[in-house]
């Protein structure tokens, strides 16, 4: 199984039931055979057999996780980290939620992007059908009727005539933009670079500052709670949450004041990480003995907030595609039927 088709809501479950059978009492292995009883899937069943047959040769459990090349690194990592610690319960605990916060955080940005998507190419479709179909067929009928349609109607018409002339053109486009779009999705480095070239230019800015930022305190939580010292836990959270130059500054800014001897709250507001109401919570957490219960609790609001910026985004985007169609619509509507109106006019 590759990579790619372990999902978030799966490594979520799989965590849970690890750390659940743990805190019972269990060993991995005996979790295992458990979890290969319970009607699992074809795949999950492989997957689940490669870990117990790297268990049974007394590979610790991260270890096994490694082998079996289909978890995430950093869930091997953290996994490590809680075998190291002595912590094992609390970081399968922590990577359930993270996983279950990333799921989350990934369908709200899915479910903001991709109706206002269809919305846009279903616009785009109608006002080429307009164009291409509908006005020739009204032209031709002004002819017989000895008349011409709207100057806005006939360049209209001529740029539907071009679009129609460059078919050819246009669906080559489509195919080298289906070509790139595949090919991100099949080799994750041209994808990685890809990312990278659009984090750099927009990464920071608006709702996908707050998308670093959610990313970001959530790997924080998972790192505290799995028993890292704040430095490692800044760093960890840095790798797999970081993917612009000034988002990476941020995090190397936010290392630098640690080192310098600034508290984590300090360290994180200083470097415009979190604002200023989340790093008083932080500093009250620290001080109160409660560090990873406020750092989770700033992740919650951060996610909160995300969805809310996604839902104003949509709102604005929705009613603002809607009037646009509806005027261009009109528009070509009103260059054909008041010149047509004229004529009826006339000849009653």
């Amino acid at each position: 199984m590759k990579q790619r088709t372990l999902r978030n809501t799966y490594l979520s479950m799989l965590c849970a039931e690890f750390s659940m059978l743990l805190e019972a009492g269990l060993t991995i292995n005996e979790g295992i055979m458990i979890m290969m009883d319970d009607k699992a899937g074809k795949d999950e069943q492989a997957i689940l057999k490669g870990l117990l047959d790297s268990l049974e040769m007394d590979d610790p459990f991260s270890t096994a996780l490694k082998k079996s090349g289909v978890f995430p690194r950093y869930m091997v990592h953290m996994v490590e980290i809680g075998e190291k610690t002595g912590r094992l319960v609390e970081s399968l605990t922590a990577l359930s939620e993270y996983y279950e916060r990333q799921e989350r955080l990934s369908a709200t940005i899915k479910s903001s992007v991709l109706y206002p998507a269809i919305l846009l190419i279903l616009m785009i479709v109608v006002v080429l059908v307009l164009i291409v179909q509908v006005l020739p067929i009204f032209n031709d009928m002004f002819g017989r009727l000895g008349t011409v349609m709207s100057p806005l109607a006939i360049r209209l018409m001529q740029f539907g005539e071009w679009i129609g002339g460059a078919a050819v053109a246009i669906a080559v486009i489509l195919c080298v933009v289906f070509i790139m779009i595949f090919l991100s999705w099949m080799f994750p480095p041209l994808r990685l670079a890809l990312k990278g070239i659009f984090m750099n230019r927009w990464g920071n800015s608006g709702v996908f500052g707050q998308i670093a930022t959610t990313r970001f305190v959530s790997a924080m939580t998972l790192a505290m709670a799995s028993g890292l010292d704040i430095d490692e836990a800044v760093s960890n959270a840095s790798a797999i949450s970081g993917g612009s130059r000034v988002v990476d500054r941020n995090h190397k800014k936010c290392a630098e004041l640690l080192s310098s001897g600034s508290t984590l709250a300090e360290a994180m507001h200083d470097s415009g990480i979190l604002n200023s109401q989340d790093s008083k919570m932080l500093s009250i957490g620290f001080k109160s003995g409660k560090g990873e219960v406020a750092m989770a609790e700033i992740a919650r609001r951060n996610e909160i907030k995300l969805a809310d910026k996604m839902d104003k985004i949509v709102g604005k985007i929705e009613p603002t595609l809607v009037m646009v169609s509806s005027i261009i619509i009109g528009v070509i509507l009103l260059s054909v039927m008041l010149p047509l109106m004229g004529i009826m006019t006339a000849i009653g």
